[in-house]
């Protein structure tokens, strides 16, 4: 009976801390805190482990303070690497705050000097597209719509991504869509549905590559990028720099930035992109790619518009491509070599105001403020 009442309380006693451990858990697992987790049970079975020692007599001190301490040992042991990852700042990749460049409503959207010479009063086409282009096609919204509300998330003018934005496309949820050109599973996607493409070019943009601001690299060849991302270089000692570690990030599949990535390497392969684990509120804990942190051997890509007129961020410096910095001479040129061209697309839609809309995107009106928003024209 004495074995059996210590088992009894030993075990309500574990029950009371799994109760009280429930909110520290939460903020484990779904408080993008998961590094966290091993050093947490390293604590909780660390202490469950002392009250049942004390339980059952050990008298050992050896025992007693050694197999705790191991087990809390191990617990933070196996969270130090994802400590250290955490502890690197994270540069956005896809954030931008919508609300400042919503139309007619936003502080910092583009406007013409006057009225439009076009406009829309019914039959508004509803838009979606890449996060990193609202602010274009939203400036174009306010120089023809109506003076509305329009919510960035839902509603006429919205953004919810690149690949979001083909689906809805391809399914007919939306008349347009501004991005940059499609993947090869997207196109795959429309083909299957028996939706056509149809891609306007209404500006320019460069696919860029960034490193941390220390990395004493400035330039790099297309040769060299694709044997980063491929996998065959792995220091950057191999191509002029420090005896770093290279750590090259890769952003989700079907975003425009990973797309533009598919298509500069071309027949190379790419290697595996470096993933981490996190909280899903649907699917509980789950492995995604992982967002670019700011190593010293850290390297990502985006596209220059958005890293320098939206995130603005100056912990990371872009490299000069084939010696070539993208600047909107260089972009407008064509002279740096990752020059892209971004988009108006639709699928079939029967909406009639969408045909003359593109038409007054590609005039002098809309491509002032293509250039306003900071890209660069088709018309130069």
């Amino acid at each position: 009976m004495k074995v059996a009442g210590k088992i009894a309380s030993l075990f309500l006693i574990t029950l009371f801390i799994l109760i009280f451990s429930i909110m520290p858990m939460l903020w484990v697992v779904f408080g993008g805190q998961t590094h966290w987790t091993p050093a947490f049970f390293g604590v909780l079975i660390g202490f469950i482990t002392i009250i049942g020692l004390a339980f059952f007599g050990v008298r050992s001190r050896k025992v007693f303070y050694g197999v705790p301490a191991a087990i809390l040992l191990a617990g933070l042991a196996a969270s130090v690497p994802g400590i250290y990852v955490h502890s690197k700042p994270v540069v956005p990749a896809g954030e931008v705050a919508l609300f400042d460049y919503m139309p007619f409503d936003g502080p910092k959207t583009a406007a013409l000097d006057g009225p439009a010479s076009f406009s829309i009063r019914d039959n508004i086409p509803v838009v979606d597209g890449a996060t990193a282009l609202y602010p274009v096609y939203a400036a174009f919204a306010q120089a023809v719509y109506p003076e509305k509300e329009y919510f960035p998330y839902e509603g006429e003018v919205m953004s919810n991504r690149t690949g979001q934005a083909y689906e809805s496309l391809i399914n007919g949820d939306v008349d347009l869509i501004f991005a940059l050109a499609p993947s090869e599973a997207q196109k795959q996607r429309a083909e299957t549905a028996g939706k056509e493409l149809s891609l306007t070019p209404i500006g320019k943009e460069a696919f860029v590559f960034f490193v941390n601001r220390g990395n004493p690299v400035d330039n790099l060849s297309q040769e060299e990028l694709r044997g980063i991302y491929s996998g065959e270089t792995t220091d950057w000692s191999e191509i002029g720099g420090k005896r770093t570690k290279i750590r090259p990030y890769q952003r989700p599949a079907d975003s425009g930035s990973q797309t533009a990535l598919e298509g500069f390497m071309g027949d190379v392969p790419i290697m595996d992109a470096p993933t981490e684990r996190t909280a899903d509120l649907m699917s509980g804990i789950i492995e995604d790619v992982s967002n670019y942190r700011n190593f010293g051997g850290a390297i990502g890509f985006t596209f220059r518009c958005y890293s320098e007129e939206m995130v603005g961020n100056h912990d990371v410096k872009l490299l000069a491509v084939d010696g070539i910095e993208p600047t909107p001479d260089t972009i407008r040129s064509g002279a740096y070599p990752l020059t892209r061209e971004i988009y108006a697309i639709t699928a079939g839609t029967g909406n009639p105001n969408v045909g003359p809309f593109i038409e007054w995107i590609l005039s002098e009106e809309g491509q002032s403020l293509v250039e306003k928003t900071g890209y660069v024209g088709v018309g130069e």
